[in-house]
């Protein structure tokens, strides 16, 4: 009778998980709606926020700016790092929401069938402990150094990733461009973000991560957040923000310019195996930096970019010439 209730859970939660994880827009919306149900799983919210940010990069790619710097095979590979790092997260942590979703409507914890889905064993023993201390800020930490972990070896140590975007001048091109910056918008036209240098260091991931969560739900902010959230659907577009800062539509909505693409879910490996330093990330408290309002510094990069773009293909023309 077990094995048979466990077989109809899995079965329903691969299809759950399948239908939400067809590109970033259906993401978005999941975690959103997830965190609305399960306020208590801040995490959610934070992936939510932090999926906009890679719809809005996504699309950047075939507006103004990025295609006059880059080739086009730069691009799809960029747009391609974007998809393949936020399907792989959601594929691990869909399962995980929805099996908490399901212990909290019987009243009994099943997160033990979370080895069904290769969850790690760090994520397997932190829901128990949540279950029990109801710790909501350590639970979002864990889950936060879970992501960074489950996209390490198929993304950034994937040889065709690390070659092609991590290590070569697109991704310092990217870097420049600043979309490397997290951005939490309100409806009144303030952004609040922050940033991460050595993104290829796992660390430096989680680091700006736990800071993003803390920035996130600070009591100063997390009401001006939450309602840009509940007012904006998700387009994929910077436009979602920047029509609150008086700017007009320059970038194409996601869904617009990018085909659903169809993934496949390599042999998953455990990367936890009771390291001590993982514990020692969770552990420890973070400080946010002075500066987290970027609204002036947004408007200034912008400019820059574009002073920037347009000084290079000058150059460009006269070098033809």
């Amino acid at each position: 009778m077990e094995n048979e209730k466990l077989m109809q859970i899995i079965k329903e939660i691969k299809k759950i998980t399948a239908t939400w994880n067809v590109d970033n827009i259906s993401r978005t919306v999941f975690y959103n709606n997830f965190y609305n149900e399960h306020p208590e799983i801040k995490w959610a919210f934070l992936a939510s926020m932090v999926s906009r940010n890679a719809g809005w990069s996504m699309s950047d790619l075939k507006g103004e700016w990025f295609p006059r710097v880059l080739e086009e095979d730069q691009l799809q590979h960029l747009f391609l790092t974007y998809e393949r790092a936020n399907w792989t997260i959601f594929h691990d942590a869909a399962p995980q929401l929805l099996l908490y979703a399901k212990s909290k409507e019987s009243n009994e914890s099943i997160m033990h069938y979370c080895r069904a889905f290769d969850v790690s064993e760090f994520m397997l023993e932190e829901w128990e402990s949540f279950l029990l201390t109801r710790d909501e800020k350590r639970l979002m930490f864990a889950l936060i150094i879970n992501e960074q972990h489950v996209i390490e070896e198929p993304l950034l140590q994937h040889h065709l990733y690390a070659k092609k975007v991590f290590r070569s001048m697109v991704f310092t091109v990217q870097d420049w461009f600043h979309f490397s910056t997290v951005l939490f918008p309100t409806v009144k036209g303030s952004l609040y973000g922050l940033s991460v240098s050595g993104f290829r260091h796992t660390k430096n991931r989680i680091e700006l991560g736990k800071k993003l969560g803390s920035l996130l739900f600070h009591p100063l902010y997390f009401k001006g957040f939450y309602h840009f959230s509940a007012t904006v659907h998700p387009t994929g577009s910077r436009y979602d923000y920047e029509r609150y800062m008086g700017k007009r539509r320059e970038g194409p909505m996601v869904r617009m310019v990018y085909p659903i693409i169809q993934h496949h879910q390599e042999e998953k490996t455990n990367w936890y195996r009771g390291q001590r330093y993982v514990q020692k990330l969770l552990n420890t408290e973070v400080t946010l930096p002075d500066k987290i309002e970027v609204t002036d510094w947004y408007e200034g990069k912008r400019s820059q970019i574009r002073i920037g773009i347009e000084f290079e293909n000058l150059l460009k023309q006269k070098h033809r010439e």
